[in-house]
Order: structure tokens, then sequence, then C-alpha cells
């Protein structure tokens, strides 16, 4: 058994640990500052993918918004046992209108048939956009029979590639901050340290239940980028 203690020794043992844990969400934020002034790389490559509403290209795949964050899932054609760990990241995704009013999308990519695709989310309850990857987008951009996790933006210069993770650089995701967090603009809020001509507002202010965000938000102004 740990130490049993009275309540003073027990809430200076707590105290020294949250400075710690403090010291580790700035960290974290200096971290997410340095990701957003990562060099990007043009996609050049026209991949293609099929939903359920047939076949679409990488820029699709954005829904007209400027950000998305891609989630190669292992799901295989006729998978009889799809990945459990996929499926817990699918499973912890948040609502999506709170990326949409950040203008980020967020979509699942496997290497399944779009139908198969389809079964597994009735099954398992989900309602992000998930697609079919029918050719070499996954083992181009680092996923080679794996999982792993892309960000990419959509700019006048074409859509580049910002952030790549797989491994234990996915098991933090899940909430709409630390998704937005992996993207090139951010929060989006003011006490972040982003590259010049990303909009900001003040904390907290776009915060909203889901059923009460605009249903398009407009793009975040982005001037130069």
């Amino acid at each position: 058994m740990n130490p049993i203690v009275d309540e003073t020794a027990w809430r200076a043992a707590h105290l020294d640990l949250l400075a710690r844990e403090k010291a580790l969400t700035r960290d974290l934020d200096r971290l997410a500052a340095e990701r957003r002034r990562l060099p990007w790389m043009r996609v050049e490559k026209p991949y293609r993918f099929t939903g359920p509403e047939g076949e679409t290209d990488l820029e699709g795949l954005f829904e007209g918004r400027s950000q998305l964050i891609v989630y190669h899932h292992m799901l295989k054609p006729n998978d009889q046992a799809p990945c459990p760990g996929c499926s817990m990241v699918g499973d912890h995704m948040p609502h999506l209108a709170h990326l949409h009013t950040r203008d980020v999308t967020l979509a699942f990519v496997a290497r399944a048939p779009s139908p198969e695709i389809e079964a597994y989310k009735r099954r398992m309850g989900w309602t992000m956009p998930f697609y079919q990857s029918t050719d070499s987008f996954g083992s181009d951009l680092g996923i080679d029979g794996g999982f792993g996790l892309n960000v990419f933006l959509r700019s006048d210069a074409g859509i580049m590639r910002t952030y790549y993770t797989s491994g234990r650089g996915v098991e933090s995701l899940g909430t709409p901050m630390t998704l937005l967090d992996i993207t090139p603009y951010g929060r989006q809020e003011s006490w972040e340290e982003s590259p010049q001509g990303v909009a900001q507002g003040e904390p907290y202010s776009w915060w909203r239940r889901h059923d009460e965000y605009d249903a398009r938000p407009s793009a975040p102004s982005a001037a130069g980028r």
C-alpha cells in the first residue's frame, strides 16, 4: 500500500505534484507552438477515396474547410477482427461540431471497402466521415499496414501536409483541444504563440454546446498563409 498520511501531509504531496503537472502543461503549450511552425510539404499526388456518396479526392475530404485531420484506421477487407486499438480511438473522438467551428474537418480512412466501413460504423455507433483509401495514400504518408494520423492544410498554394504522429502519439488525442493543438492554426485563442496571420480570439469565447454552433461558420482569417 502507499503511505497513509494526515491531511496536511497529503496536501503538501499533492501540491508538489500539481506544480510539476502545471509545468508539463506549459511545456506542452510550447511544444504545440513549435508544431504550428513546422515546415509544410505539398501533397502532389492525386489520391482517391471512396465513401457512401461515391469517389472523391483529398480536397473532398476537407468538406470545404481549411484544415483536415485524417486518422488511418487498420480496418482491412473482410476484417473479422477489427483492430481494438483503432476502434478505441474511434470511440473517443469528440463531437465534430467543436472542430468544425474552428475550421477543422476530421475523417477516418481504411483499406476496407466502403460498404464494410459503413457496416462497421453502424456497429460502433460512429458518425465521423470514414472513407476507403484505394491507393498509396497511407504508405506514402508513413502508414504501411499500421495506424497513424496526418494533418493537412488547404491553401492557395495547394494542399500541405503539416503534421504526422503514430504509436503513443495518438493516445492523448480525443478532446477538441488536443486535436486542435495538432493543427496548423491551433485553438485560435489569443494566449497561443502562433505564426503571423493566424486569426485569434478571446479564450473560451467560441465554446458552445454542440447543437448551438452556427451550421456553417466562416473560415478564420489567415493572411499570407
